[in-house]
């Protein structure tokens, strides 16, 4: 029947990203299994619990962890970082275990989290990679603070020169006056499946406010148009520090909500303070699962 038939699950948002939770950490000794991509799909639709991202958390594979968080798309990819689920995740398990302070590692690797005394929850996002082949690209681009790569006419393109980062995914960041100006349904998955990227990326479009404020929207790779993604926030606060177009620490508006993005510079970490909301908590029906077990 597959892991989620039956499994209770805590349905969150940040700051309007759609985040579903499933603690797969009492497994009585037994080691758990692998949540499939059919498994995925079906959690995120219309009779189960719909979702943006899924966060799986497993039994700590690495000494002083609190848990091995896997993350699923709704399409049922699996993505290497999410950090609005993040701070999800370390909502639920200080509230279970009373601790402020806590570790998890991911397959973007060693992820700390904090509550701070305002009730927010704070993600170290490890620090960015600019190198072209760390994104990856699937061609070298010595700068990756602007790229050879367009939407539209040659002579008059819609979108083009974005910035490239990876935060633990790949992201594409285009700099525009206004974000809600363009139609990123249609752009958004020919940009995420462009050739240039062979394992997709995240699109965004970012306009710069000021030094210390930026507002975004984002095509989500995996889980398309967004309310929030964090890690999009943390690359369009990282891409434009790079440029010298605002400082360190900014504010970033997203159509869910606010970020504070700090991109650290005595360790080269991001740091992503902001908001979780609690929905609801309920039980994976096994008839959701049904068909994803035969094929």
């Amino acid at each position: 029947m597959g892991v989620l038939a039956n499994q209770p699950f805590v349905k969150m948002n940040g700051v309007g990203n759609e985040i579903v939770v499933v603690d797969l950490r009492a497994t009585g000794g037994k080691a758990p299994a692998v949540i499939g991509a059919d498994e995925a799909r079906a959690a995120a639709g219309p009779q189960g619990a719909p979702y943006d991202q899924l966060m799986a958390l497993y039994p700590p594979r690495t000494p002083g962890t609190d848990a091995f968080i896997r993350i699923y798309n709704n399409d049922g990819s699996e993505a290497g970082a999410c950090g609005n689920g993040m701070r999800c995740v370390a909502s639920i398990v200080s509230d279970a275990n009373g601790r402020t302070a806590l570790t998890f590692e991911t397959k973007a690797g060693i992820l700390n989290a904090w509550k701070g005394a305002d009730g927010l929850f704070t993600i170290d996002m490890g620090k960015p990679r600019f190198a072209w082949n760390e994104i990856p690209l699937a061609e070298e681009f010595r700068d990756t603070r602007a790229i050879e790569l367009q939407i539209g006419p040659i002579d008059k393109p819609v979108l083009h020169s974005p910035a490239v980062v990876n935060m633990g995914n790949p992201h594409a960041i285009f700099w525009v006056d206004d974000p809600y100006a363009y139609d990123l349904e249609r752009f958004g998955p020919l940009l995420e499946n462009h050739p240039i990227f062979p394992d997709r990326a995240n699109i965004t479009l970012a306009h710069i406010v000021s030094r210390e404020h930026i507002v975004i929207r984002t095509w989500e790779r995996g889980a398309g148009l967004t309310k929030a993604c964090g890690s999009a926030a943390c690359a369009a606060a990282v891409a434009a520090a790079r440029l010298k177009r605002t400082e360190r620490k900014v504010r970033v508006s997203l159509p869910g909500g606010e970020l504070t993005i700090e991109w650290r510079a005595s360790d080269d970490h991001v740091l992503m303070t902001g908001p979780v909301a609690f929905e609801f908590a309920g039980t994976f029906d096994p008839k959701l699962f049904e068909k994803a077990a035969t094929l």
